[in-house]
């Protein structure tokens, strides 16, 4: 029996196979807790990592957003070489750390209006990609879209047949959007359908990543319990994911999202980087373990140090 992850030491998840670790995210049974950074934006605390930023919140796991394998970037890290840049972080931090790859559409992520996502070889969605990630570190790999980038399920597809046989024993797939990224007929309550999971599933993912309720128009808990259910019947994971922008509500929101996640049958809530820029509200991540796990597991994970 694997340890449960809400309990384990930064050690005791650092020496995980990727079956041990996803049998200790069923394990926590809804109470695990993944925030999403960037490391490209000037970090909140200056000279502090945006990553350890959250991880010090209560994170148990943290997701790269915008890294490029290519020319990674995390501002505020002591100087390393480029190959080691996951594997510092998660020396700093103690934690499961994963990137996001895009399987987007090359030539809409070009013609993208906001510059802030413009698209770079290194955040594509391809086996290559996957390699490079995996081999700097990474323990996962999420396929999603920021803003724009015109990902599409097809496209999703596609990128997870490639990386299952690619990293697919050793590194964690997770597949899904939490917005349109671009996708005008698949956004709203058209994000995501039973026959996308389906298809995600037997393309490789280990993970199903669903919009939290409330945050895109449509999706209800009721709605995104029913996938979920799906998901779980069919051996998979699941992970909910606020990338609206909500991050940076009001805490009440953000408990509120948390509780309809927990009902819905999350097995990782997601909490996304568009606070004030690069993290969520650190009271927000905050709000958000203790709204889905109680003050005694935020507070330890808080509070246990990273070198056990």
């Amino acid at each position: 029996m694997v340890k449960r992850l809400i309990s384990c030491a930064g050690s005791e998840m650092q020496s995980f196979s990727k079956e041990e670790f996803l049998e200790s995210i069923a394990g926590s049974e809804g109470r695990v807790l993944a925030a999403e950074t960037i490391g490209t934006l000037q970090p909140m605390l200056g000279d502090v990592t945006n990553a350890e930023f959250a991880a010090a919140m209560g994170a148990d796991l943290l997701i790269l957003n915008m890294f490029d394998v290519c020319h990674p970037v995390i501002r505020a890290l002591p100087e390393v070489p480029e190959e080691e840049t996951i594997r510092e972080l998660k020396r700093l931090t103690g934690r499961k750390i994963g990137i996001n790859l895009e399987p987007a559409d090359e030539k809409q992520a070009a013609s993208s209006a906001d510059t802030m996502w413009k698209m770079t070889g290194g955040r594509m969605a391809t086996a290559v990609n996957a390699e490079k990630a995996v081999a700097m570190g990474a323990d996962f790999i999420v396929l999603t879209g920021n803003p724009g980038m015109g990902v599409s399920n097809r496209n999703i597809i596609k990128s997870l047949e490639e990386m299952k046989e690619a990293v697919g024993s050793r590194a964690v797939l997770i597949a899904g959007k939490m917005h349109g990224s671009g996708i005008l007929t698949e956004s709203g309550e058209s994000i995501i359908t039973e026959q996308d999971v389906s298809a995600f599933i037997s393309a490789g993912a280990d993970i199903i990543l669903l919009p939290a309720p409330g945050t895109v128009p449509g999706t209800t808990m009721e709605y995104i319990r029913k996938l979920t259910v799906y998901a779980h019947e069919r051996g998979a994971l699941v992970m909910t994911a606020v990338g609206t922008s909500q991050e940076g509500a009001d805490t009440d929101t953000v408990k509120r999202i948390a509780l309809m996640c927990k009902m819905a049958g999350a097995d990782i809530h997601h909490i996304g980087d568009a606070g004030y820029g690069g993290i969520a509200l650190p009271e927000d991540i905050l709000a958000y373990s203790v709204a889905v796990r109680g003050v005694r597991h935020t507070y330890h994970r808080m509070a246990q140090s990273v070198i056990r």
